[in-house]
């Protein structure tokens, strides 16, 4: 049988954002892992009124099996920033730190091999975007903390952060706040 992107489409029209119900299409996602570039695609058509759902589910896929979205990498580092949507930009700063994760902390070598100086400068590039426009608490924190992840390897990136962190934890959210105390913790 052919693959239909209209097939991962339909999916993704769904009409409530139950985590039931992306979990399902990440599943049948990673049973069809020949749908995945079509999920990444969706994502990237910000003009589709499902983008920010293929975000959601390209999330949860990427949780679960991160190797899917290793060989896309260059696309989508390419594509990241131009995504503007707060329900979309969430679930790729959570992307960013589930690769942060495995190449700092974990040193998975599946991704050690294949991120590359170019997508960290991008990854890092996006991360302070994130920190320094008008983005949700949860967005902040994974950039908070891919950044501090990133500056273990990059020396510029702690004090940034640091300013950055800094100038804003008194005017945030308590969440906020207690993700810049631990970052500041961490950097200090």
């Amino acid at each position: 049988m052919k693959k239909d992107p209209n097939i991962l489409a339909g999916k993704l029209d769904f009409p409530r954002a139950h985590r039931k119900t992306r979990e399902d299409i990440a599943y049948w996602v990673l049973d069809h892992p020949e749908y995945f570039i079509d999920l990444l695609d969706f994502c990237f058509k910000t003009e589709l009124s499902i983008s920010h759902k293929a975000a959601w589910i390209l999330e949860i896929v990427c949780e679960e099996q991160l190797g899917h979205l290793l060989q896309h990498l260059d696309y989508f580092f390419e594509n990241i920033a131009n995504v503007k949507k707060d329900q979309a930009v969430r679930p790729l700063s959570k992307i960013c730190l589930f690769l942060a994760k495995k190449y700092y902390k974990k040193k998975d070598h599946t991704v050690t091999n294949v991120l590359t100086l170019k997508h960290k400068e991008v990854m890092t590039e996006c991360c302070f975007d994130w920190l320094i426009t008008d983005q949700k608490v949860a967005c902040e924190a994974y950039s908070m903390h891919t950044l501090y992840l990133l500056g273990t390897e990059i020396d510029w990136i702690h004090p940034e952060l640091r300013i950055i962190i800094e100038q804003n934890i008194h005017h945030k959210s308590a969440g906020y706040k207690a993700q810049g105390r631990k970052i500041l913790k961490k950097i200090k």
